[in-house]
């Protein structure tokens, strides 16, 4: 088997020792793995037929190709010439728009934080959208990056101001539901390979990036049951599920992580989630 593994620039820079760390595990499982920039890349219509070019000229084409930055675009083309993409065009146009997401994971009768969904270019009322507090997120936001906490009358005049976004945008209670707390489950096709609970007492923003800390998280079994009714319904590669966490600790859906990293699984365990994942893809797994 012969593979791209597909960054962009910036993101290759911040990510050095994880395309290492995974470019080694397909070595040692007999696959040729190419790491390939996204911006080296050209996708379109070349001759009335769809094609990829690498530096310009007619690429070698790959068995399979692991996205690892955003850009549904990229997956369907490469899609279209028969290359297996994890995680399929579709799971990363849906996973990488939280309206989407919450409107897909919604049908599924999963717990989850009210939600109201909100056009880009649509002034912001005067008055709030829903009870105070609640949180506004950009629906493309990642790393908990675009997200504002409003808490009253001022809070929401301020984000009213401010407010730039170039996508739309999610208002999600965050009444009755813990702050600075969320559960991320790790899932290769439809497996579940662990989970995490992810705190920050400074912050009402639970990612690790930002601070925050991680500990082991034990599933119950009503807790796997809805992790397995989202995986039953999406074609994944390798996703994180993100849960937030109501007053009294149950789980209520959030996000799914496309492009989801592994530090705090292996911050807190000895779990090896690139060798499972590359043994998946191995497995010759195709989304059909």
């Amino acid at each position: 088997m012969e593979g791209w593994l597909i960054y962009n620039a910036t993101d290759a820079k911040q990510n050095e020792s994880f395309i290492k760390w995974f470019l080694e595990e397909a070595r040692l499982q007999d696959i040729t793995l190419h790491f390939v920039r996204r911006e080296d890349l050209t996708i379109g219509i070349f001759g009335n037929a769809q094609t990829v070019l690498f530096h310009s000229r007619p690429a070698v084409l790959p068995d399979f190709a692991v996205v690892r930055t955003i850009d549904p675009m990229l997956s369907r083309q490469l899609e279209s010439l028969g290359i297996t993409v994890f995680n399929p065009a579709e799971t990363a146009a849906i996973c990488n728009n939280k309206a989407l997401t919450h409107f897909h994971v919604g049908k599924l009768g999963i717990p989850s934080a009210d939600t109201i969904f909100a056009a880009k270019g649509s002034p912001l009322p005067a008055k709030a959208p829903m009870p105070f507090p609640f949180v506004v997120k950009d629906t493309g936001g990642r790393g908990g990056k675009q997200v504002s906490l409003v808490t009253d009358t001022p809070s929401w005049d301020s984000v009213r101001e401010q407010c730039t976004s170039s996508h739309d945008l999610i208002f999600q209670t965050a009444k009755n539901i813990q702050r600075g707390k969320d559960v991320r489950v790790f899932v290769i096709g439809e497996e579940i390979i662990g989970a995490v609970l992810r705190e920050n007492a400074h912050d009402f923003r639970a990612n690790y990036k930002l601070g925050g800390s991680a500990s082991w998280y034990a599933l119950g079994e009503h807790e796997q049951n809805l992790v397995h009714q989202i995986t039953s319904n999406f074609r994944f590669g390798m996703v994180g599920i993100d849960f937030l966490l109501d007053e009294d600790g149950g789980l209520l859906f959030n996000e799914i992580e496309d492009v989801v990293g592994s530090r705090t699984l292996s911050a807190v365990s000895n779990i090896n989630i690139v060798r499972q994942y590359i043994s998946y893809i191995k497995s010759g797994n195709t989304f059909i």
